[in-house]
């Protein structure tokens, strides 16, 4: 990414588009432009909220011009301080922020919109207001008193200071975990250290020495090197200093010396976020994050998860203990964490003759993008572009336009490999969101899609592992929410105001495709020769499906269970918060980490992102997803029609109304759990109501 330090040209964070102009944006350009937007906005809101006779279009609509200004300005900054961070950018996206927190908190508790919010929705039969406006109006009114606007003039002070101290440490928290993984690095010069290693996963290893101008093979923290270590080095040491470097990351234990330890930050957090809720009038923070979301009360949480670990317990076990079994005919005595990936993809390959491995010559990016967009056009009647004449921030960035009657309705940037000074993982955000207009024009939505693969190596095409397929699919389907919206409100649009624990619904049920040989076949063809995947090995990777998938339901379990608890509890110190996370492990693991893993230190959902009290969300959705795609199970994987209804009742609806609603809808009858455990291999005898 480039930042020009001599432009004379506009600020682009002010243009109408400043997507549009991504390669001109200078660091400097942030905080003034931020600044200026903001005071434009509060300006024009203290006029609005002083206007007689107040409908939607002379007051809400005015309203989501002015959010919609400020949104498309902060997306590209936001965006790019994860995609290509820098020392500069990151220090103007923490004063963008600083001035966000603070207009946000303030519009949060203004009495006068508050009021004025409350005198539309409780006038909502006289003006006429449609369902989506009334859920808008009466959503709206909750995050006014989340955010104190019933509290006094001392305590909304005090309110506004949390905000913005958490918003600090939030981001403190994601810049340690970024430093903190770019700080550890192993350059390997034998390949024989390496043993083990097939091919593919070599060539991740010596593009990643060649891409900073090195010779050899460099592992470094980033997925694709930790997972090629993890799952196939047969240096046990390698294994085990790897595993070390990556669960230590921002930790008082990593190899930075506590540099960029976030133990301190979580305290903190967590402290301001039970002070926070009990401003409120809350217990705990737990039950403040619960008001907005499907699920009633922490306890409805404990108990929802606790019953998934009751089905699927004993099977976890089993599987641990098949695993450890295994290993000890290789001589492992005593299984660590660190062996775990390693001896299950040898178990896998000797029970199913399959490895991920094995399977990424025939996932060639372009061949795997291709057939997601032909499985989209075919449920959901769209069709895709790939455009040249976009600003972009990195050269293997693509831009894609949707259509539907060969009208433009969608667009996102796809930015699919790992990279220095990239934050890890993979996240579908939004660039801006679809909304009609004071000109009755339509504003279309556009998404960013991010992933960390691994880049192509040299003189081949960039190859996936299944698994990857499966990340790039969830990827999209968040994408498809966002992008395939009809809502005209730009508050309900999209996955705007989409309950935390029902946004995950469209990307879980999108995984559900990646295993179904009539999608399989149109996504995979070998790089070399085009063949699909062949009939064998596509039949092994269906049978290999739920392979530990008890195990890995109980992981899932376990990271949920700690979120809630922690924020039930009073303000927790770094060891309790350890303390509680083994506690916790006694209860659900099957085979609890060694002492020295920090994984809290570097769980940015919950510290970091929007998961706190939340992070239940993906079980609780994949409730929802599963019962979702049963009904193609009946109907046919590639059924139109059953397409057409799951994009009507729930990709088009956005956040206009109750998820439950819309999936009753959509299913005919609320969720049931059983074709979760179900589609993961596990006995639902074991299930209690």
């Amino acid at each position: 990414m480039k930042y020009y330090s001599n432009m004379t040209i506009t600020n682009p964070l002010l243009l109408q588009n400043p997507i549009e102009h991504v390669n001109d944006i200078d660091a400097n350009y942030v905080e003034p432009a931020i600044e200026q937007i903001i005071a434009d906005n509060r300006q024009q809101i203290a006029a609005l909220t002083q206007l007689p006779n107040k409908t939607w279009e002379n007051f809400m609509l005015p309203m989501d011009i002015l959010e919609n200004r400020l949104g498309k300005a902060w997306s590209p900054v936001s965006h790019l301080n994860s995609v290509c961070n820098s020392q500069a950018l990151r220090e103007a996206y923490d004063k963008g922020l600083s001035h966000l927190t603070d207009y946000s908190t303030q519009l949060g508790q203004d009495k006068a919109l508050f009021s004025a919010t409350q005198a539309l929705y409780d006038d909502r039969e006289n003006l006429q207001l449609t369902a989506t406006q009334t859920h808008i109006l009466k959503d709206s009114l909750l995050g006014f008193r989340l955010s104190g606007v019933d509290l006094s003039e001392a305590l909304q002070a005090e309110f506004a200071k949390i905000q913005k101290r958490l918003s600090q440490l939030k981001s403190k928290f994601e810049h340690n975990i970024l430093d903190a993984t770019m700080s550890w690095r192993k350059p390997i010069s034998d390949k024989n250290l390496l043993n083990g290693l097939p091919e593919t996963e070599l060539e991740i290893l010596a593009a990643n020495a060649k891409a900073r101008g090195e010779s050899g093979y460099l592992i470094t923290l980033e997925i694709p090197s930790y997972l090629a270590i993890l799952t196939y080095a047969d240096d046990r040491k390698l294994r085990e200093e790897v595993y070390y470097a990556y669960v230590t990351r921002a930790s008082e234990l990593g190899f930075d010396k506590g540099q960029y330890d976030n133990g301190p930050i979580m305290e903190e957090i967590l402290s301001l976020k039970n002070a926070k809720a009990k401003l409120l009038g809350f217990d705990n923070f737990a039950q403040l994050s619960l008001e907005s979301k499907m699920a009633e009360s922490p306890e409805q949480v404990i108990a929802f998860l606790e019953q998934l670990n009751h089905a699927a317990h004993q099977q976890a076990k089993d599987e641990l203990a098949t695993l450890q079994a295994y290993a000890k005919q290789s001589g492992i005595d005593e299984l660590a964490s660190w062996d775990v990936a390693y001896y299950s993809e040898k178990l896998k390959q000797k029970t199913f003759e399959i490895s991920q491995s094995e399977l990424r010559p025939y996932f060639v990016v372009d061949k795997v993008m291709q057939g997601l967009f032909d499985l989209t056009e075919q449920l959901f009647n769209v069709t895709f572009q790939q455009t040249n004449d976009k600003a972009i921030w990195h050269p293997k960035v693509r831009h894609y336009e949707l259509l539907r009657d060969n009208q433009v309705i969608a667009e996102f940037y796809l930015d699919l490999f790992a990279r220095q000074h990239k934050r890890g993982g993979a996240w579908m955000d939004v660039c801006q969101s679809r909304y009609k207009t004071d000109t009755q024009q339509i504003q279309i939505p556009i998404a960013y899609l991010t992933c960390n693969f691994a880049e192509p190596a040299e003189n081949k095409p960039a190859l996936l592992t299944h698994d990857e397929v499966v990340t790039l699919f969830h990827e999209f389907g968040h994408g498809i929410h966002h992008m395939l919206t009809q809502v005209d409100e730009l508050a309900a649009s999209g996955i705007s105001n989409v309950p935390w624990d029902a946004v995950e619904l469209p990307s879980q049920f999108m995984e559900n495709f990646c295993y179904h040989p009539e999608v399989i076949n149109q996504i995979s063809g070998h790089y070399e020769t085009g063949e699909p995947l062949p009939e064998n090995k596509l039949n092994k990777l269906i049978e290999a499906k739920n392979f530990q998938s008890a195990m890995m339901m109980v992981r899932q379990i376990e990271f949920s269970l700690f979120d809630i608890k922690i924020h039930m509890a009073e303000p927790l110190k770094v060891d309790t918060i350890q303390q509680e996370l083994n506690e916790i492990r006694k209860a659900v693991a099957v085979m609890p980490p060694p002492e020295f893993n920090r994984f809290q230190h570097s769980f940015s959902h919950i510290f970091a992102g929007g998961y706190a009290a939340g992070y239940y969300s993906y079980k609780w959705a994949e409730v929802l997803s599963a019962d979702a795609f049963s009904l193609f199970e009946e109907e046919g994987v590639l059924n139109q029609a059953a397409g057409r209804k799951f994009l009507t009742n729930i990709l088009e609806k956005g956040g206009s109304a109750d998820p439950m609603e819309l999936f009753v809808a959509f299913r005919g009858r609320k969720p049931s759990v059983e074709p979760l455990l179900r589609h993961a291999g596990i006995d639902t005898s074991n299930v209690y109501e």
